[in-house]
């Protein structure tokens, strides 16, 4: 089967979205399928992936994270491109990422007459709303979410990377669920696994890299940094949790707002606690997990996937969570979790997590578990194809 993948964004970025298209795609062609994944201009090449990457302009049009209208002129071209790539490489089924990425291949499936999937990985306006790209009182707001509505109405088939998506789109769009089909996000369990003795001169070299003191326990974050994201109430716990647990150190990992949040740390008084690395590569992110004690993942947001938790999952560790409709369905009831958006609560979930080691270590090994028996690619990919059938016949 050859199959287009329209992914308006800079794949690949190490993060969120990109994941999931990267490792989609991994395991559609171990299956032995015809992989194209059609991209913005700039972005880190994948060895083996065939991205054909739309036109850029002379001027700036990087486009990491979240909304910009610089994606207006991007898209456009990433359509051209499309248009080419259909008329030389004749795909079997167009398969759209991101609200942009089915509405180009809607009309490059109408052009092939052949199906398109969409893979839905969020609310557009609600997305725009948390980058602060648009307001919910703003004028502009209901035609985005008019938009939202007809582009969710066109795709043969919608893969939702979690229930909680899938009933958003029946309650708040009106889809039909008929047509939706729940793809969880999944993980490389051999790629992302526990740390091992072995692993103890590797996790003291990077510790000494990091410039975190080797008695420190850690609290891992990997992922976008970002307000939505929970990562200034988690910097606002960190200042209770040094108080009653010196020995405690938080790792952030990823971009874009360093600089933005070592400030932050600084005000607050837990700079020396606390270590922004910038972007992991995502070949890298499994050595720099297994530094953590204990996993945190504070996403605020209410409509989007969180799939930096199987990545914690995979490496057995526990994890302490917003408690939120999406956190719930990966981690089942070997979550820890916080009350949504308290900033006190999250403290106290992470503190009572390293107090008692021998019981967040079992936590730990019962994620890593979950994730192998419901959340494995090996297993994922077939309810993909299953989709894929189901729109070609």
């Amino acid at each position: 089967m050859r199959v287009l993948k329209v992914a308006p964004t800079m794949f690949f970025a190490d993060y969120g979205c990109h994941v999931r298209i990267l490792e989609e795609a991994l395991a559609l062609r171990k299956r032995g399928h015809q992989i194209t994944i059609l991209a913005y201009p700039n972005g880190r090449d994948i060895a083996g992936l065939d991205v054909r990457r739309g036109w850029g302009v002379p001027f700036n049009y990087r486009v990491y994270v979240g909304s910009s209208r610089h994606k207006l002129y991007l898209d456009a071209l990433l359509a051209l491109k499309g248009a080419v790539t259909v008329l030389r490489d004749e795909p079997d089924i167009i398969h759209g990422h991101l609200h942009e990425g089915a509405l180009i291949g809607h009309y490059l499936a109408k052009f092939r007459r052949v199906p398109m999937v969409f893979d839905f990985q969020g609310s557009l306006s609600a997305e725009m709303v948390d980058h602060n790209f648009l307001r919910k009182d703003g004028p502009f707001y209901a035609p985005v979410h008019f938009l939202e509505r007809y582009i969710d109405h066109l795709p043969a088939a919608i893969v939702t990377s979690s229930n909680h998506a899938a009933d958003l789109l029946v309650r708040d769009f009106g889809c039909s669920a008929c047509h939706i089909y729940p793809v969880p996000d999944s993980v490389d369990t051999t790629l992302f696994r526990p740390r091992r003795p072995a692993d103890a001169e590797e996790i003291a070299a990077l510790k000494t890299t990091l410039g975190i003191p080797p008695e420190r326990r850690v609290l891992a974050y990997l992922g976008l940094l970002a307000g939505y994201q929970g990562i200034d109430l988690l910097l606002q716990a960190m200042q209770r949790i040094v108080r009653s647990a010196p020995d405690v150190h938080l790792l952030l990992m990823g971009y874009p707002a360093e600089e933005h949040y070592r400030r932050m740390a600084g005000d607050l008084g837990v700079a020396a606690h606390v270590t922004i690395t910038g972007r992991i590569p995502y070949e890298e992110a499994p050595a720099y997990l297994r530094l953590g004690d204990v996993a945190v993942a504070p996403k605020v947001s209410a409509t989007e996937g969180s799939g930096k938790l199987l990545n914690y999952m995979a490496v057995g560790l526990p994890t302490v969570a917003f408690d939120t409709p999406v956190s719930q369905e990966y981690l089942g009831d070997r979550g820890i979790y916080a009350t949504a958006g308290d900033e006190e609560s999250l403290a106290k979930c992470l503190l009572d997590t390293l107090r008692d080691p021998t019981g967040a270590a079992q936590l730990g090994l019962a994620l890593r578990e979950r994730a192998q028996a419901l959340f494995s690619w090996d297993c994922t990919v077939n309810t993909l194809l299953d989709v894929y059938r189901a729109v070609q016949s």
